[in-house]
């Protein structure tokens, strides 16, 4: 507990690998994660069930399955957060390419499970979604690529990041999947600014995302009907986000209790992208208010660490990844409160979905690793070092 309070110790050269990462490891961050998976697991004890019968399986089904998968999102976030940057970055590198081909033979060999977007590959006892296992490696990727530009004759990594952002966004719109397209392309665009990215630029590509919208709108069904919905001054109690809306109104500040909420045997995702929906009627806003904090914790905890690291790469790399974790859960909330047009996006480590939680493990476990304390200084030191 001091430790927590007065900050880590930094590792020492001869210590072995399990104790050197339990004092570098920012214990604040990781306690927030457990948490997490720990309302998601509770959740899930409410929103699943109705499901379940739905199906014709038990009634914990979804439970126990989401247990399985969380379990080894857990052990696989401890094990990437032990590796080394260098470790970290060669791994995401041979990954991405998988994914990335992966991603380019869906429209082949994928299904769309009669949701109207081919996003994953059946395997007949589990499902794979590509998109979620291409995020964290892509940030990774270009925060190796654009550290690299940085350097005296160095690969033009800005440019070659650039052109696989527009190839990811490519294919994931023709799913299509807008959301997780979005989702990319804002953890590119919050790299790129750290880099030093020149503000007309940025404009541009803003003004090119908004003609891509209006594209989207006149030539998917998919897309405008989504939008016509989110700018409806009426919301259709009959659709998802009605339930959704009408659930949180009913919840208040307490809830109407454990296991007394009526929004999960309405609502087909009530136990992925709408579960805060069913976290707000039987537990009220006080739930709602602490998972925010637990993500807040995560993220502003990991960009004050960056701020300290002198590796470009790593504070690239990392702050891609705080700032994807979060804008992806502030997506599924805003969603579920009409603040945003439905996306079809989990919350992380929340939700259920394997998929989902084990490519959560593995961006975490990177944040994790990334954010360690290291036996190097702080980057100020560089500073007063120049104003000598």
């Amino acid at each position: 507990m001091t430790e927590m309070v007065y900050g880590t110790v930094p590792a020492r050269g001869g210590d072995p690998v399990l104790p050197r990462w339990w004092r570098t490891v920012d214990r604040w961050s990781m306690s927030a994660i457990l948490m997490l998976f720990g309302v998601g697991l509770l959740l899930g004890l409410a929103a699943s069930p109705p499901l379940a019968a739905r199906n014709g399986l038990d009634s914990f089904h979804y439970v126990e399955r989401q247990l399985f998968f969380g379990g080894l999102a857990l052990i696989t976030m401890m094990i990437v957060s032990m590796m080394s940057p260098s470790l970290v970055r060669r791994l995401a590198v041979i990954a991405f390419g998988l994914s990335f081909i992966s991603l380019i033979l869906l429209p082949f060999f994928g299904t769309d499970f009669g949701k109207g977007a081919v996003r994953w590959y059946s395997f007949g006892f589990a499902s794979v979604q590509p998109s979620e296992f291409l995020k964290p490696v892509f940030v990774v990727l270009t925060g190796w690529l654009m550290a690299a530009s940085q350097e005296v004759g160095g690969p033009p990594g800005k440019s070659v990041s650039f052109a696989l952002v527009c190839a990811i966004v490519g294919l994931l719109a023709l799913q299509p999947d807008f959301g997780q397209a979005a989702l990319t392309l804002f953890a590119w665009g919050v790299m790129y600014f750290v880099a030093g990215a020149p503000i007309f630029l940025l404009v541009t590509i803003a003004g090119g995302v908004v003609g891509f919208g209006v594209l989207a709108y006149n030539s998917s069904e998919h897309f405008a009907r989504r939008i016509d919905g989110f700018l409806s001054p009426e919301v259709d109690p009959r659709t998802q986000l009605g339930y959704a809306t009408n659930a949180i109104q009913e919840g208040g500040f307490f809830g109407v209790g454990v296991g007394e909420g009526q929004v999960k045997w309405s609502l087909p995702d009530a136990h992925t992208d709408f579960i805060i929906a069913v976290a707000a009627e039987e537990y009220g806003l006080i739930l709602v208010l602490l998972i925010l904090a637990l993500y807040t914790t995560v993220v502003v905890r990991s960009l004050f660490r960056l701020m300290k690291e002198r590796d470009p790469f790593i504070r690239l790399a990392g702050t891609g990844l705080a700032c994807m974790f979060g804008v992806q859960a502030m997506i599924n909330m805003g969603v579920a409160v009409r603040l945003l047009p439905a996306k079809g996006m989990t919350l992380p480590f929340v939700s259920y979905g394997g998929s989902s939680l084990i490519a959560g493990g593995i961006a975490l476990g990177m944040l994790l690793a990334f954010t360690r304390q290291r036996p190097q200084g702080e980057i100020a030191d560089i500073f007063q070092r120049r104003g000598r």
